[in-house]
């Protein structure tokens, strides 16, 4: 039996440099960064510098990066603070979008009472522009939030032109972008988008630390209070040590990024041929066979297989060492089934069993082999 970690989109493993940086900080950079002694201002210095390097690769100003937990803490700032801060009244959204998104927009909606629209998607789930340019003709203040890069089957959103339809329409543009930071080149002076949030545990650095991207003069107000850390926009002392480790990780992300593309996109076609000639059936949910409209990291598959096997298949491909998953990392033993996929598939097929595979340079087409050779044995 093999171990074959094929849940990157879940979490990715951390890089040696990485991990020796981290070790580095918290024995030597120990100091609180909001302390005024030599210890305070050194830490502070080593955040200062990571906040300039992340700045550096999206072509945005440092006071523009706002570190926090992770992106779900970037996506609860942003769309609380622009409701209650902001004026906001309508929040315009998909039914595909990570529950941080949904969760906190459906409590929005509850406490604040403000008007929710969800774009239409088709039935490869993307997102229909046409209705979302119907959607911001209205006189209330609105924020759309589209994730870049769906968790689940992969499909790219073209940021671009979502946050120019948002411009010409006066509305603000906030975009959950866990999945495609550290794997695409993003010009965010190219892109007028307004908020955009992050997580270093996708790109192979520490989990726990994350940033949102926040316009300058956006107007936001912290969601966590009690000191002035972070321009004031997220209170509580820095982890200095993962903020270190999300500096190295997000270098080695987009300096080695080409090459390393390269491997994994290559890594995913030859999974998807040998799919395609070992498994009669199968389907592929979403975009997620097609490189041009998702992500190189992921696919979404539709197995044909019984609904008295499908409940068994994720337990029996552990059995055999095969680390895969369903849909979100966040919804794992949840006896729901996925959102995204019941947006967007029949009925039919979702009584078949959906599996997200998703890879990174520690994947191998030995390992591809091996999962194919074992979901033939299943099937």
């Amino acid at each position: 039996m093999q171990n074959v970690y094929f849940d990157n989109a879940a979490t990715t493993p951390m890089r040696d440099n990485v991990i020796e940086v981290i070790i580095e900080v918290m024995k030597n950079n120990f100091g609180n960064p909001s302390s005024s002694h030599s210890f305070g201002r050194t830490s502070k210095a080593l955040i200062e510098k990571c906040r300039k390097t992340i700045a550096s690769y999206l072509n945005v100003s440092a006071s523009e990066i706002i570190f926090t937990s992770g992106g779900t803490e970037a996506d609860n700032l942003v769309l609380k603070s622009a409701v209650n801060d902001l004026g906001v009244k309508h929040i315009i959204t998909s039914k595909i979008e990570h529950h941080a998104v949904l969760h906190t927009v459906e409590e929005l909606q509850k406490q604040q009472n403000i008007l929710v629209s969800f774009v239409n998607i088709d039935t490869n789930g993307s997102i229909d522009f046409n209705h979302l340019e119907i959607l911001l003709q209205t006189e209330h203040k609105t924020l759309v939030s589209l994730m870049h890069i769906n968790n689940e089957i992969g499909n790219i959103l073209d940021l671009k032109r979502v946050a120019l339809l948002c411009k010409t329409n006066k509305s603000l543009f906030h975009s959950d972008a866990v999945q495609s930071i550290g794997h695409y080149k993003m010009d965010l002076q190219d892109i007028p988008i307004d908020f955009l949030a992050a997580a270093a545990h996708k790109f192979h650095g520490p989990k726990g630390v994350g940033f949102v991207f926040i316009r300058k003069n956006s107007g936001l107000k912290p969601s966590i209070l009690g000191g002035e850390q972070e321009r004031g926009l997220r209170a509580g002392t820095e982890s200095v040590h993962n903020i270190a480790g999300i500096e190295v990780a997000i270098k080695n992300a987009y300096d080695n990024l080409d090459e390393e593309s390269n491997y994994v996109k290559a890594l995913k076609q030859y999974f998807i041929e040998r799919l395609l000639k070992d498994i009669p059936n199968i389907t592929f949910n979403g975009c997620s066979n097609d490189f041009d409209k998702s992500t190189y990291t992921l696919i979404n598959v539709c197995l044909p297989v019984s609904p008295e096997k499908a409940n068994m298949l994720l337990f029996q491909l552990d059995l055999k060492g095969i680390a895969c998953s369903k849909g979100s990392a966040c919804q794992s033993g949840s006896s729901q089934k996925s959102h995204v996929l019941a947006a967007i598939l029949s009925d039919e097929d979702l009584q078949k069993p959906s599996i997200r595979f998703s890879f990174s340079i520690y994947n191998t087409r030995e390992e591809v082999d091996y999962v194919v050779s074992v979901l033939k044995e299943f099937i």
